[in-house]
């Protein structure tokens, strides 16, 4: 009798302890439960220079004339690099950090893209814009004390603007330099006014001038022959930018590897937390809202989709 009391006993102080051992482990769960959800994860911050560019602004859409291409075109640089040179005639802003003007010259059929930074120039805008030549960046003296050139092109200051020169097929030094003595010369006539700004992407503003920190310095709004809408506010160390297009396929950033974050905007949608990007579509309307700061921080996808959310009708209809 003792011995079967003896062997209850046990039974019942290991069925309690193997009761108190589950619901201390429930309770341990719950508190690592707990602790999760008071720390999500960090939000990426971008490292993108600028976002992608979109379809069709290689001079053919964009702001009219004049712009820095279409007043180097001419004799004059045609016998300097004997070669003819043409101008596209619109020019476009990339939505970057720094934030470039650009526009497209045609030099004996090669495609060179010239940019101004719509701003002053900043300590960090070479070092950024640099990275966009395809390799290492060397000094390049003969041009400008500061010039930095590398496969692609050369970036240097000049009117206390940024200027990258750059083209996808390879810059020579000696086009490079032509090119750019040809440049600082009419620079200052071609600075474009800080402040251009449609009344379509005013309700937005508020929103990205919360991400710039202040008031935006630097507005560049305007439509494309197909409509398609360009949004941009920026600051000297951030850019904020809903940029449309129109495009018949997909968007280019759904056949990245590994595959992007998907947004639950439009008919298909993706967020990019390294580029400081959320991109959209609906039909044939592809939009991009991007934020980009230096130093960087981040731009998370709430954020971004309450930049756009004010016009966000424009886009789903």
């Amino acid at each position: 009798m003792r011995g079967r009391m003896r062997r209850g006993a046990a039974a019942r102080w290991i069925a309690a302890t193997c009761v108190a051992s589950v619901l201390a482990a429930g309770c341990s769960t719950a508190r690592d439960s707990n602790r999760a959800a008071r720390s999500p994860a960090p939000v990426p911050v971008p490292t993108a220079i600028a976002p992608p560019a979109a379809p069709g602004l290689a001079g053919a859409a964009g702001l009219p004339p004049p712009n820095a291409c279409t007043t180097l075109a001419g004799a004059t640089l045609s016998g300097q690099l004997g070669r003819a040179v043409t101008a596209r005639p619109r020019s476009w802003n990339d939505a970057g950090l720094p934030s470039l003007d650009l526009c497209t010259l045609i030099v004996g059929g090669q495609e060179i893209q010239i940019g101004l930074s719509a701003l002053p120039v900043q300590k960090t805008s070479l070092d950024r814009l640099s990275k966009g030549l395809g390799g290492p960046a060397e000094p390049f003296g003969p041009l400008a004390a500061d010039a930095l050139r590398g496969p692609l092109g050369v970036v240097f200051t000049t009117a206390d603007r940024a200027v990258r020169i750059s083209s996808t097929g390879g810059l020579g030094r000696a086009d490079a330099l032509v090119l750019g003595r040809a440049l600082t010369a009419v620079a200052a006539r071609v600075v474009k006014p800080a402040r251009d700004s449609d009344a379509t992407c005013q309700p937005s503003g508020s929103t990205a001038e919360q991400f710039l920190g202040v008031r935006a310095q630097l507005r560049r709004d305007y439509r494309t022959e197909s409509g398609a809408l360009t949004c941009i506010w920026g600051s000297t160390d951030a850019t904020v930018a809903i940029v449309e297009s129109i495009r018949p396929d997909r968007i280019p950033e759904a056949d990245r590897q590994p595959a992007p974050r998907l947004a639950p905007v439009g008919d298909e949608g993706y967020y990019l937390p390294e580029e400081g990007e959320l991109v959209f579509r609906k039909g044939r309307r592809v939009v991009r809202v991007t934020a980009l700061s230096e130093p960087s921080r981040p731009a998370s996808l709430d954020r971004l989709f309450g930049i756009v959310e004010p016009i966000m009708p424009l886009f789903l209809r």
